[in-house]
């Protein structure tokens, strides 16, 4: 989810990190219940409830029901809709793009992760494809900017790797109103983590960073308006959007993808990354 916040260090202890892994992998429990039941004919709804669910048994609770004005555990966001997507009734439906983004608290720390699917459709195999290819990108273009964030001096680097690889893809466009964020404490925090070149350094990548890095692509326009619903994220030329995200510990000995049940070796080995556990120190 992004949204602003803050005050306090950006960098957390050896022992504060490792108090972060729970609520990552609670986090990651979530998403995968959620995951596992998108499907034609399901609603965000039943998603929701057994997302909730999910980080309830594990002990925590659902982060975005404590964002002021906001009662579900996940946004589900459909199509044109980008992010914050408020999940209701309607069934999904053959060949739609569904991101889903959702965190837990537990034990007095945050993760925040998000992911896209594209449903089939036998009647429209161009649309899935095209769908698809608009997911595929927004998922490298996370792994690629937390592989950045692997050996980045400054955290804007990350920013620019992660328009680099859009840009290589060619014909889609990066979210600039919507960013990433750092985490801890609280589910947004400083430093802002963002998806493209900007200008300054940003903070140095020292251990203790800890961000949620969430590249939204679209494969039109980034012009975005906001539903009446007042959270709803959506293209303004009506072009379809996808959502990736995880949140990462930089720490003494490397980076830890705190939402990826195996610290994100998976998506980090076709960069040459490999992630290191966070040690109890």
């Amino acid at each position: 989810m992004t949204r602003r916040v803050f005050k306090r260090s950006i960098y957390k202890s050896p022992a504060e990190l490792h108090a972060m892994l729970p609520a990552g992998a609670a986090t990651a429990a979530a998403l995968a219940e959620a995951r596992r039941l998108v499907a034609p004919g399901a609603t965000p709804l039943e998603l929701d409830a057994a997302a909730e669910r999910v980080i309830r048994g594990l002990g925590g609770r659902p982060n975005f029901q404590l964002v002021p004005g906001y009662r579900h555990t996940l946004c589900v966001s459909v199509d044109d809709d980008v992010v914050h997507g408020i999940p209701g009734d309607r069934p999904f439906r053959p060949g739609d793009i569904v991101s889903v983004d959702g965190g837990a608290e537990l034990g007095g720390w945050n993760g925040d992760a998000a992911f896209t699917v594209v449903l089939p459709d036998p009647d429209r195999p161009d649309v899935v494809l095209a769908r698809q290819a608009l997911s595929d990108v927004t998922e490298s273009a996370l792994w690629r900017g937390i592989a950045e964030l692997a050996t980045a001096r400054h955290l804007n680097e990350v920013g620019a790797a992660i328009e680099e690889h859009v840009e290589a893809a060619g014909g889609y466009g990066i979210l600039t109103d919507y960013v990433g964020h750092g985490i801890g404490r609280t589910m947004h925090e400083e430093p802002p983590v963002f998806n493209y070149r900007v200008r300054q350094k940003g903070p140095a990548v020292r251990p203790g960073l800890v961000v949620a890095i969430e590249p939204m692509i679209v494969a039109g326009s980034i012009d975005t308006f906001v539903r009446d619903d007042e959270w709803t994220v959506t293209t303004a030329d009506g072009a379809d959007a996808a959502h990736w995200e995880h949140s990462i510990a930089v720490h003494d000995d490397g980076i830890w993808v705190l939402t990826a049940d195996d610290g994100g070796a998976a998506g980090l080995a076709p960069f040459g990354v490999t992630p290191v556990p966070i040690a109890v120190r």
